[in-house]
């Protein structure tokens, strides 16, 4: 985790210190890194009498009262070698830290998981989900019910995929460090499949059953080979227990790992796809992020560019 020097917590209204906190600060300590405690209030139009009694706007008013409870928020956590700046902007909030990001240059964005309110508790809510999809560096969304320290972390990836397989490494190097750094126990997950096996099967693809099992294999083979390239300088190869290669869909087999698995975090790349405007992370990530009840670390390609970055040229 030495990678981070400038670490955003966004607060997204909360007003006592958690999990996420916690562990942004011990972050920024073991990194000798800066850390950022922001939040963003929306623009709110000043009513004439609150003008006229205290002389200034009220998004300056709203502002300074949220300001200072952030600094109250941070209190418990000034006697840390760290030093905790504060920071509260107006705007869209998803939108005024994707520009700080851009701005600022911070490398990694943390805050706690703000459910949909009325709908589910494990839902990821809207400012989340923007953050996942268009934030350059990675966001990390923590449940508020998380251990701590982490249990157990789940490295989900794809050495294989030419547009994911980038993010493969990042998931390696963050679980691995983040793993020993809290004493977790680490699982890795690759989840592999052959593409229109069940149409094969029907014989609408005129195959023989014997060569589309030696289609399968070759699949698999090509799969473990990827995977054990990826994992060989963690001291991982995909015979460890803790290392699962699985045939099926990836997000299921995720999903139902982490079940199994009892895991605290999952640490995962997405992937920028390009043509569908404001869409920006792939089905395996969307459906993962949207179902699991585990704290997400999400990384994106280095090539990624946020559709935010893109508005702001044009």
């Amino acid at each position: 985790m030495k990678r981070f020097k400038n670490i955003l917590y966004f607060a997204d209204g909360d007003h006592e210190p958690g999990p996420a906190l916690e562990r942004a600060v011990a972050l920024a300590d073991a990194n000798n890194a800066r850390l950022t405690v922001m939040d963003v209030i929306e623009q709110q139009e000043t009513p004439p009498q609150v003008q006229n009694t205290f002389g200034s706007d009220l998004n300056e008013i709203l502002r300074e009262h949220r300001r200072q409870a952030l600094e109250e928020m941070v209190r418990p956590f000034n006697e840390s070698d760290t030093i905790i700046y504060t920071q509260v902007l107006t705007g869209k909030p998803f939108l005024e830290v994707i520009k700080s990001v851009l701005t600022t240059r911070y490398d990694l964005v943390m805050k706690t998981c703000r459910p949909l309110e009325g709908i589910s508790d494990h839902l990821l809510g809207s400012t989340d989900m923007h953050l996942m999809r268009k934030c350059p560096c990675p966001v990390w969304i923590d449940r508020s019910t998380a251990a701590l320290p982490y249990r157990v972390i789940l490295a989900a990836v794809d050495p294989v995929d030419e547009e994911s397989k980038g993010c493969a490494r990042q998931v390696m190097d963050l679980a691995t460090s983040l793993a020993a750094r809290e004493s977790a126990r680490l699982a890795v997950v690759h989840a592999w499949h052959v593409y229109g096996e069940s149409m094969l099967r029907s014989g609408l693809g005129r195959i023989s059953e014997r060569q589309l099992e030696q289609q399968i294999e070759q699949t698999r083979q090509c799969h473990s080979d990827a995977l054990e390239a990826l994992l060989a300088p963690y001291g991982l190869s995909t015979g460890h227990p803790d290392v699962h290669l699985q045939k099926g869909n990836p997000a299921t087999t995720i999903h139902s790992l982490s079940g199994e698995l009892d895991v605290d975090l999952i640490v995962m790349g997405t992937v920028g796809r390009t043509g569908i405007p404001g869409f920006f992370i792939g089905n395996t990530a969307e459906d993962v992020l949207q179902n699991t009840r585990a704290s997400v670390l999400a990384v994106k390609p280095t090539d990624f560019v946020s559709p935010v970055a893109t508005a702001r040229v044009a």
